[in-house]
């Protein structure tokens, strides 16, 4: 079963082809999305990438967390569900 990964830390410049070919090292993509602003279309600097197994999941996640990527310290884990709904509301703690 495919496993997504969270991407963050990412610089404004990262494209889903840079993803993609820094992941394909430890197995088969299924998808990458880099997550931009809908208003600015600026990347929001981070994104996700989806590995078909949950091996490759894990030998990314131990092989590039807190690796340098582009210049920056790239965080990676694996993706959270968010529940439908579930947006935090800015200013509120």
């Amino acid at each position: 079963m495919a496993k997504k990964l969270y991407v963050g830390n990412l610089t404004y410049n990262t494209t889903e082809d840079g993803l993609r070919n820094l992941f394909s090292q430890f197995g088969t993509v299924v998808s990458v999305k880099v997550i931009y602003d809908r208003d600015t279309g600026n990347s929001k600097g981070f994104g996700f990438v989806e590995m078909e197994t949950d091996e490759a999941a894990s030998a990314a996640i131990t092989a590039t967390n807190g690796r340098e990527f582009e210049g920056r310290q790239i965080r990676v884990n694996e993706a959270m569900e968010k529940a439908p709904g579930d947006r935090k509301s800015r200013g509120n703690w």
